[in-house]
């Protein structure tokens, strides 16, 4: 390269003969005059060598027009393939795309107000939950299409009402909520390619859509994903988090950096643009949409209510009664016929037993009170008209004192 530049200054530059320029850099004058001609620098190209793949392509193309998605392994068996398997896969990378088709991905604007993608989020890190548990807590990511302003919240499962009180808890800390909202295929969202009542309820109180992505269809919200990845790689490394709570703190605290960046695909940042964004979303309606977690059990002897693998102690006054069990992020609630039997903060652990010392109190008052009464039914007396005391006797004492005896021993005939 600096051979080929050094001599078309000479000549060009400087007259310098053809022959001069080969005695002054050491190199034959076809050299020299290879340079000249040439309008570009030399390049080294080395003739391309066969693959090992070569001889098997026509195989590989003869089983991708009938089945063009079958797997790397199942076309080496099919074709006898001798080698490893990455000369396979990265001629099939060339190859396969002939057969499936290209699934090209638009760039897309978003107005504002107008859509908001969602996500769950599982970080690697454990999170301390009591009990000596620690656990992979989802945590649910939400942005902004206009602005890109992302908020994130962990919470304590996947269940819908945990997922909607997420939801609730992010849209009502901004203010205002899109148009609509995209989910991919949750199964507390819309597994089965339909929203569900609960998610299908949560969107009519806010008036608002939820849009579920098609299937294995990352791209339909890659606003959301890269915001995983840009949480995977840039919040979570080095952090330790003693509980959910210490979770959530840090959180708030690095986005509101994350949200003061400037982000290159519009130019701004998030911060400064949500105001736009708000200006065109929907009010929040005056209600609280429905949301947590709650089902109506009868309470039995065992006076608890199981949420989430977590067992709740109950006023056992209320036991053989109908009572109403709501669950938000951070307290269980206990209803029987509106009024409340029990209130305990909501445990994040798995398997566990959670008593209020004032309900243990009360059953035990309770089995008192039932042993004592069993033991007064037992020495029972009756008041005589004359007010003396008559006892009760057994039945058996009454058969004894007439000579009556129904149960006779039995004879054999002889």
């Amino acid at each position: 390269m600096e051979d080929w530049a050094e001599i078309r200054r000479l000549h060009r530059a400087e007259g310098v003969p053809i022959k001069e320029i080969a005695r002054r850099l050491g190199v034959a004058r076809n050299t020299v005059r290879a340079a000249l001609n040439s309008d570009r620098p030399p390049k080294y190209e080395r003739a391309p060598r066969g693959q090992v793949a070569d001889a098997y392509e026509p195989q590989m193309r003869a089983l991708l027009r009938e089945w063009p998605r079958m797997p790397a392994p199942v076309i080496a068996e099919r074709i006898g393939w001798p080698y490893s398997l990455p000369p396979l896969r990265k001629r099939l990378a060339v190859v396969r795309p002939e057969y499936v088709g290209i699934d090209p991905v638009d760039r897309v604007a978003y107005d504002p107000g107008e859509v908001t993608q969602c996500d769950l989020w599982f970080p690697e890190t454990k999170v301390q939950v009591g009990s000596g548990q620690q656990r992979v807590l989802p945590v649910l990511v939400m942005t902004l299409g206009f602005s890109r302003f992302m908020t994130a919240v962990m919470i304590p499962s996947r269940q819908a009402g945990d997922i909607l009180s997420g939801m609730w808890s992010l849209i009502h800390g901004i203010g205002r909520v899109t148009k609509m909202l995209v989910w991919d295929r949750e199964a507390a969202i819309g597994g089965t390619g339909k929203v569900t009542a609960p998610a299908a309820a949560f969107a009519g109180t806010l008036a608002i859509r939820i849009k579920l992505a098609p299937p294995r269809d990352p791209e339909f919200k890659g606003l959301v994903e890269r915001n995983n990845q840009y949480l995977e790689t840039s919040f979570l490394p080095g952090r330790q988090f003693s509980s959910p709570a210490d979770f959530n703190q840090q959180l708030d605290d690095w986005l509101v950096r994350a949200n003061s960046r400037t982000v290159r695909s519009i130019q701004g940042r998030p911060v400064d643009l949500l105001e736009t964004d708000y200006l065109a979303m929907i009010p929040l309606p005056p209600v609280t949409p429905p949301i947590g977690l709650n089902h109506r059990i009868r309470l039995g002897r065992d006076y608890y209510v199981r949420v989430d693998t977590v067992d709740y102690s109950v006023d056992p006054q209320a036991i053989g009664r109908f009572v109403d069990v709501t669950a938000s992020l951070d307290t269980v609630t206990v209803y029987c016929d509106g009024r409340v039997v029990a209130h305990h903060p909501r445990s994040w652990a798995r398997q566990g037993v959670i008593t209020d010392p004032a309900h243990a109190a009360t059953a035990a008052k309770m089995r008192e009170a039932l042993v004592l009464d069993r033991q007064r039914r037992q020495a029972a007396i009756r008041q005589h008209a004359d007010g003396h005391a008559v006892v009760l006797r057994a039945l058996p004492d009454y058969d004894a004192l007439f000579g009556v005896d129904f149960n006779p021993p039995s004879t054999k005939a002889k």
